[in-house]
């Protein structure tokens, strides 16, 4: 019978937290963490998941079409959207689902596993178009966060389904640009606090917007691209007290993540650089946006006081994970600091070059 592995990997956001549902820039990176999806042909019509790291089973018949989406059933709402692209299922899978990113801590193993389900789907059974990972990207956009109506991003998709450290520019017309294969020194931290992303993510992105469209009533000529820091001052004036953290994030992170480009465009990384760059950009999603929680504050504490050079949160926040820089080959220290300041796991990841079929 005709089996199809299908490997996503997990994903840590570099630099851009909570800036591409605004039309900003993103720096990403794919982890040396997957979820691993192995399908074996079977006759009887039905995709039946075994999802063996979270004791769940389920089985979807191949015909079915998904008129209505139950939330974040992004199975569903993948092969809805699939289908409109010529996929269509004609047989069915036995489907064992493992993996070893850690769930609900902000690397992405939801959308990994959406990225793995995908790619299977489509090796399996064809589309319309050029399989690229620029398509699958685009797919698992579409299936998690448009098809039900979700305010996240594009951060994630892109980031497993074209692997490597990519630059992601979200403002129309959409695009990416790979800008490294390697980084040396990185660790993640897993606090074990689950992050709340839904939410969370809303009640950021509303007030951002709130706040950038009541500046473009006075400077209706405003582009977050071009706006610089200097400028926060003037624009801050036309604000409510209580609008003017999330305004300032949204100018204050670009900047981070605009120098952080200049950085990883050079042909010699300066991790030092990088990391410090990282700090001030955690700096302002603690202190502007307020998404840490104190377990996650003593890691990075922990972090940067055995000799990381950089660290921030990951994600939506509100818990979940970290990255690090660290120098590479002295990752040790670190991982132990940050497991003895309450990480629930840490270990060094490496640049992974994207979902694919094994």
């Amino acid at each position: 019978m005709k089996e199809i592995i299908s490997l996503a990997p997990g994903r840590t956001c570099l630099f851009g937290d909570h800036q591409d549902y605004l039309g900003l820039p993103v720096i990403a990176c794919a982890i040396s963490r997957n979820i691993k999806l192995t399908a074996v042909q079977n006759d009887t019509g039905l995709f039946k998941l075994n999802m063996i790291d979270i004791e769940q089973v389920r089985n979807i018949d191949i015909n079915q079409t998904f008129t209505e989406l139950a939330p974040r059933d992004y199975f569903a709402s993948s092969l809805r959207v699939l289908r409109r692209h010529g996929c269509i299922p004609t047989v069915g899978y036995d489907i064992t689902v493992t993996g070893n990113i850690p769930i609900n801590s902000g690397t992405s193993s939801s959308s990994a596993l959406l990225m793995a389900w995908i790619n299977f789907l489509v090796n399996a059974f064809g589309v319309n178009e050029e399989v690229t990972p620029e398509f699958l990207s685009k797919m698992g956009y579409l299936s998690e966060v448009v098809e039900h109506g979700e305010p996240g991003g594009m951060m994630d998709h892109y980031s497993i389904g074209v692997g490597n450290i990519v630059h992601i520019d979200t403002r129309d017309p959409f695009s990416f640009t790979i800008i490294g294969t390697e980084l040396g020194g990185l660790i993640t931290g897993v606090s074990g606090v689950p992050k709340e992303t839904i939410g969370l993510i809303g009640d950021l992105k509303g007030n951002a917007l709130l706040a950038i469209s009541k500046v473009k009533e006075h400077f209706p000529d405003l582009d977050l691209n071009t706006a610089e820091i200097e400028d926060l001052d003037q624009y801050c004036n036309y604000l409510p007290d209580r609008l003017i953290p999330f305004f300032e994030a949204a100018i204050k992170n670009h900047h981070y993540t605009k120098m952080a480009l200049i950085e990883f465009q050079k042909p010699t990384l300066d991790l030092k650089k990088i990391g410090g760059l990282m700090n001030q950009h955690h700096a302002v999603l603690r202190d502007q946006l307020k998404i840490t929680v104190p377990r996650i504050d003593a890691m990075i504490k922990a972090a940067l006081y055995a000799g990381a050079y950089g660290a921030k949160i990951v994600g939506s926040g509100g818990g979940g994970s970290i990255v690090v820089m660290a120098e590479p080959g002295k990752e040790a220290p670190v991982v132990e600091a940050l497991l003895a300041a309450g990480a629930v796991a840490a270990y060094p990841v490496t640049v992974d070059p994207g979902c694919r079929i094994q």
